[in-house]
């Protein structure tokens, strides 16, 4: 499965390299690699291809990886490291425990080291792979703008205390990416990352049980939370999955939004969509299936602007050997 050069969006490159809110960011660059490691991208890409041409479910998960890396410390690797003895790390944190992907980080990683030792970032690995992800699921492509370099902490606390919740509100949401440098539109532009990708049944389950006196969440659709329950049987059902985008969990499009115009976004924060005036009439405006093409843009653009925050470059941190621990 290639990726066709007609898929790339052309962004300007200036808004690429000043989106970001710290002096670092402006420090990352398109083809950061060019002369060090000048096949990085494509060597990413040939793994990616085998990886999601195997398990095309995979897309959503290492999409996901790259979001819950940026959003504690920054996008440094630091959710990819392994907990030691006396320091539990980022992916052992409750949040973090139904990531999946590791393995192919692993994969990818261990061929860039083949090809040019101690020079690609885990990082940029991430960030790299979480656009490919998209691509290969038939989404929008970007330039990724590199020289991320990885970080050597990792706190499980940290994680619990930064990620956004599945039962977040806009306030707290808002409060929580504008942390990260980003605003009310990259909120509802890279929730629209839930068109990949499947939930367990404990980060939503509050919404079909125990909401309210009345059992379940009133801003719920009725049909779709009976359709949950003959999945989801409790709150502590932890074995089953739901997809986050029915009929469409492997493929990267606008039907999110048009299932959260019906009231049919699965987690509580997909429904704060429809609390704030501004995210509302977005999720209105591309669930007409008309602007299609604005969103692929503007999804291109919060991911370039999530992938500045908090990096680390030049002499900080270090270019770990292997992700999983600091070398």
């Amino acid at each position: 499965m290639a990726i066709k050069p007609c898929q790339v969006l052309l962004l300007p490159l200036a808004l690429l390299l000043l989106a970001g809110s710290s002096p670092a960011a402006a420090q990352l660059e398109v083809g950061y690699y060019s002369k060090t490691c000048p096949n990085a991208e494509a060597i990413v890409r040939d793994e990616m291809e085998k990886i999601i041409s195997a398990a095309p479910s995979l897309a959503g998960p290492l999409l996901r990886l790259h979001f819950h890396d940026c959003f504690v410390r920054g996008c440094d690797a630091s959710v990819l490291l392994n907990s030691t003895e006396g320091n539990l790390a980022e992916r052992d944190a409750k949040p973090n425990k139904s990531l999946r992907g590791f393995g192919s980080v692993d994969r990818v990683k261990a061929k860039l080291e083949a090809a040019c030792p101690n020079t690609v970032s885990c990082a940029d690995v991430l960030a790299i792979m979480a656009r490919d992800a998209v691509v290969l699921a038939k989404g929008p492509s970007w330039p990724v703008p590199l020289g991320r370099r990885d970080g050597r902490v990792s706190s499980a606390t940290e994680a619990a205390d930064n990620l956004p919740p599945a039962f977040g509100d806009i306030p707290l949401l808002t409060k929580i990416f504008a942390a990260n440098g980003l605003d009310l539109k990259d909120l509802v532009v890279l929730s629209g990352a839930h068109t990949l990708g499947t939930a367990h049944c404990p980060s939503y389950a509050a919404r079909l049980y125990n909401f309210s006196a009345a059992g379940a969440d009133p801003t719920l659709d009725s049909e779709y939370a009976d359709r949950l329950r003959t999945r989801c049987k409790s709150v502590d059902d932890t074995a089953m999955l739901s997809e986050t985008d029915p009929g469409s969990y492997k493929t990267f499009d606008t039907s999110y939004y048009r299932n959260l115009a019906k009231r049919r976004g699965l987690f509580q924060s997909d429904a704060a969509l429809l609390t704030d005036a501004t995210t509302r009439e977005y999720v209105q405006r591309i669930a007409t299936g008309k602007f299609d093409d604005m969103y692929f843009e503007d999804f291109g653009e919060s991911m370039v602007k999530m992938g500045n925050a908090g990096v680390l470059t030049g002499a900080q941190g270090e270019i770990r050997k292997k992700c999983y621990i600091v070398n």
